[in-house]
């Protein structure tokens, strides 16, 4: 890889759930193409799409060309890109609009992703819903997950149908 022999990486920030037209990412890889090595990581471990190598004297024209539609990522020790799954829009299972949140809260902080404010490296990630798609607990430092607000819904019918075959679907079986 020629193009990488200088390793300047470059993070743009990702929208809302990962939504992207297929003329967005071309523009992107066009720029990337034109300025640096063609080497990209498509939201890396932060959630940004991570351009990998390029030459010190193109970092300004390729930020001058990215910043009149795109936003530059947290790559810095301050705080990394929000990142959330994609919520309503595509999940039968959010407890509430993932996207928004993540939305509202990038561009309320989006200074502090370069300033110092956070603690270092200090990650926001958003799960609709419990099954937590978006690893929020495992890879950030403030989870916002969804839960089910309301009184349990039981179906007694189907509990005792269920615990009809107990012995045998769940006792029976066990190798102890």
């Amino acid at each position: 890889f020629p193009n990488v022999t200088e390793f300047h990486t470059l993070r743009i920030n990702q929208p809302s759930g990962w939504f992207y037209t297929t003329d967005a990412l071309r523009t992107l890889c066009d720029v990337w193409e034109k300025h640096g090595s063609g080497l990209t990581n498509m939201h890396g471990s932060t959630g940004d799409i991570v351009f990998l190598g390029c030459k010190t004297e193109v970092l300004e024209p390729i930020l001058a060309e990215l910043s009149h539609k795109w936003d530059l990522g947290g790559s810095g020790s301050n705080m990394r890109t929000p990142s959330c799954c994609v919520g309503p829009a595509r999940c039968e299972w959010a407890c509430y609009d993932t996207l928004d949140a993540c939305y509202n809260i990038t561009q309320h902080f989006q200074d502090e992703l370069h300033r110092p404010f956070f603690p270092y490296k200090y990650k926001f990630k958003f799960a609709g819903c419990p099954n937590d798609c978006v690893a929020s607990i495992a890879r950030s430092d403030c989870s916002v997950i969804g839960t089910w607000r309301d009184e349990i819904q039981v179906n007694p019918d189907q509990i005792t149908e269920y615990a009809k075959d107990m012995q045998a679907e769940i006792c029976d079986l066990c190798p102890t």
